[in-house]
């Protein structure tokens, strides 16, 4: 029998691979644990992005409120942050997880600082105009 594992952020929570690089200066030396504890904002590769802030749905009111809600009727608002960006972030708001033997961090999105996202432009010289 196979089977799949998945990893399913919810609410409001971002899973964010860490920079690695930001072990080491630009000139290529490392930094010792101590000198990185003082830090206060990490950056990292976000991998997976939560659906967002529950919002309740005024249009779904329960006729008899003894009865089971349909969880597919809650709506969300959708983060900022998607797959893919560059997220710099409070150091202190993460929480550190190991998954499938790689060290990843959940932060909430609230603790995100600013994004990096990069996007592919054409030039019109490329288009062929």
């Amino acid at each position: 029998m196979k089977t799949k594992r998945e990893f399913i952020i919810v609410g409001d929570r971002v899973l964010i691979e860490p920079d690695e690089r930001m072990d080491k200066t630009s000139a290529g030396l490392f930094l010792p644990p101590t000198v990185k504890e003082k830090d206060k904002v990490l950056g990292g590769r976000i991998v997976k992005v939560g659906p967002g802030y529950p919002v309740n749905d005024p249009s779904a009111v329960l006729e008899e409120p003894w009865k089971q809600s349909n969880t597919e009727s809650i709506r969300y608002i959708p983060l900022q942050a998607k797959e893919g960006d560059y997220a710099l972030f409070l150091k202190d708001a993460g929480i550190e997880i190991e998954f499938e033997e790689k060290k990843y961090l959940i932060v909430p999105h609230s603790a995100i600082l600013a994004l990096i996202r990069t996007t592919i432009i054409e030039d019109e010289d490329d288009r062929g105009f």
